[in-house]
This record gives structure tokens, sequence and C-alpha cells, in this order.
């Protein structure tokens, strides 16, 4: 089985997020998400290019400026992130103060159960619960 795609695609990689402030956006994913930051380095004159990853994942989030002339504007990312137990997840990240949506949504089969949650720029998340197999 091939491992790439016919245009040479062969993964997901990074998922780019617009933060206003570096800092503050490493506070937020990696105190209070629990994220690992595996890369911050400088780049131009006041940028810096910052990526976090869930402990076992390969797939990272990019917490990087807008483009030049831009300001950050909240997006609904599509990030989603699993767990295999949304009330515990639901209530850790709440008592960790991120804002997380009231309750949990479950809209029943085969939508899993799932909330959005907003970064310190108000980007928008989502956590699904995904038992594991």
């Amino acid at each position: 089985m091939s491992t790439t795609t016919t245009t040479g695609l062969r993964e997901l990689n990074l998922v780019c997020v617009p933060v206003a402030d570096s800092d503050r956006a490493i506070e937020f994913y990696v105190e209070k998400l629990g994220l690992e930051k595996r890369t911050d380095v400088p780049f131009g004159d006041k940028y810096r290019w910052v990526e976090v990853y869930l402990p076992s994942g390969t797939a990272g989030i990019a917490l990087a400026p807008p483009p030049p002339g831009r300001e950050v504007t909240p997006m609904l990312t599509g990030i989603s992130l699993a767990t295999d137990d949304i009330d515990a997840t639901h209530a850790e990240l709440r008592a960790r103060g991120v804002d997380v949506d009231e309750a949990v949504s479950r809209m029943g089969d085969p939508i899993p159960p799932m909330f959005w949650f907003r970064d310190a720029d108000a980007n928008t998340l989502m956590v699904v619960e995904l038992p594991e197999s």
C-alpha cells in the first residue's frame, strides 16, 4: 500500500492558528491544555514560530502570527482533539479556566459527544469523545 497520494502528500503535519501574543498562546496551549512545545524559534524582525503537540501526537498546531499587515481575527479552526472521557475532559478544562461550552453536546449516533472551547485569542477548537478501540 502506498504511503503517499498521487500528488506526493503523505501526512498531516501542522495546522496553523493565528495568535496575537506567542507567550500568551504558549501559556494557554501548554499550561491549560497540556500540549508539549516542541519548536519555538524567532523569525523575521519580531516573530516567533511555535509548534505544540499532544504528547503522543505527530500532527501539531503552529501558533503563528497573522500575515503581515493583518490583525488576528478569531476563527473556527476546524481542529478536533480526541478524548476517552468527554465529561472528565470538559470538567478539567473548565477547572483550568478554559472558555468551554456550558455543556457537552450529545447528538446521538453516529455523532460522538463533543464540546467546543476558545483559546486565548478566541479561536474555537473542538473536543470529541473517541474511546480507545
